[in-house]
């Protein structure tokens, strides 16, 4: 029995939910199963497991290839997108923030069973627009979270990007500003803080440790 098989060529192509479901099969348990791979290719292909197992496995092989090389495209942050006849905007300030939308960013950004939420709290409908200006709806917990789990997975993978980079940008400004405070002080200076637990070098070191995980975080 022949299979029709629609591959995604993009993560454009790729929705919030179907990343969602495949991250809680990818375990390290799972890691370098077969069963991964099938599943791999039932959530991404939209094709019923059984149907997968009846595919050739030079097939199977050539298609998770092109599905590993799909996701390592690097996206750059993307402010608009329409989903079901609605345009959604990224938030337009980041400062302008709301105490309850940054609780809840910070809750849910780095837990994919709760992603939809986060993008909740920076994507949404865009109520007035001139250009590239726009405004957006007012933050409400549950208003499009459910919705926005068919969103495309290069606005998600786009907007942590952006957040990482912005982390990033923070963490060198912070080491750059302690470099530059710890040749103010002289030696004595120095010597009480490291006597009470707030030494320069070690803070300085903790920081530096925390760049290569933000990497290994963006891979």
């Amino acid at each position: 029995m022949k299979v029709q098989i629609n591959v995604p060529d993009t993560l454009r192509d790729i929705t919030l939910d179907q990343y969602q479901r495949f991250e809680k099969l990818n375990t390290e348990e799972n890691k370098d199963s077969s069963f991964l791979l099938q599943k791999m290719i039932e959530i991404f292909c939209n094709l019923n497991l059984k149907d997968v197992a009846n595919i050739k496995y030079n097939s199977v092989k050539e298609i998770t290839n092109h599905l590993n090389k799909v996701f390592e495209v690097k996206t750059d942050l993307i402010t608009t997108f329409k989903l079901k006849g609605i345009e959604f905007g990224f938030i337009p300030q980041l400062d302008d923030m709301t105490l309850g939308e940054y609780i809840d960013l910070d809750t849910y950004l780095g837990d994919w069973d709760n992603m939809n939420k986060a993008m909740n709290v920076l994507y949404r409908p865009i109520t007035q627009k001139n250009k590239n200006k726009y405004s957006i709806e007012e933050y409400k917990e549950s208003d499009n979270s459910n919705l926005l789990n068919d969103m495309p997975l290069d606005v998600v993978m786009g907007s942590l990007v952006f957040f990482w980079n912005l982390n990033n940008e923070l963490l060198q400004t912070t080491l750059r500003y302690l470099n530059k405070e710890a040749k103010k002080m002289n030696m004595e200076q120095r010597l009480v803080l490291e006597e009470n637990g707030v030494g320069y070098p070690l803070y300085t070191v903790s920081h530096k440790k925390m760049l290569p995980d933000l990497t290994m975080l963006q891979n």
